[in-house]
């Protein structure tokens, strides 16, 4: 994927309106809906609806590709502060809980780690 330096990283989850874990058909649907709103054929002459149809394009050509849509995530916006724990916890979710998909048993780390606690507890 391609970053323009120059431009605000933007989060096109929000831009389509869709949450974090959105299915391609709701991306689509999504992006449909706000394309024909947004439309600059139906404001003529508002650069600012230019501009705004322009970022749903971009979002879309992201999010609709699956190759592009990981490595936007894999490589998107952090900005932490800007989520709300919510949005922060839909948008990270999968590295957060999927250890397995990252090869790491983490029940056997964290079983061996509560059980010597409590051996030091118990003497």
């Amino acid at each position: 994927m391609e970053v323009d330096h120059n431009t605000t990283p933007k989060d096109y989850y929000k831009v389509l309106e869709v949450d974090y874990d959105a299915t391609d058909e709701k991306i689509r649907l999504n992006y449909r809906r706000l394309a024909l709103k947004w439309h600059p054929d139906k404001h003529k002459g508002d650069s600012a609806v230019t501009a705004k149809f322009q970022e749903i394009n971009e979002a879309y050509r992201v999010l609709s590709d699956p190759a592009k849509r990981i490595d936007y995530d894999l490589s998107g916006i952090y900005e932490v502060d800007k989520y709300t724990l919510r949005e922060y916890l839909a948008r990270f979710k999968g590295m957060i809980l999927t250890c397995n998909g990252l090869g790491i048993s983490q029940t056997a780390i964290w079983t061996q780690q509560l059980m010597e606690t409590d051996d030091l507890i118990d003497k």
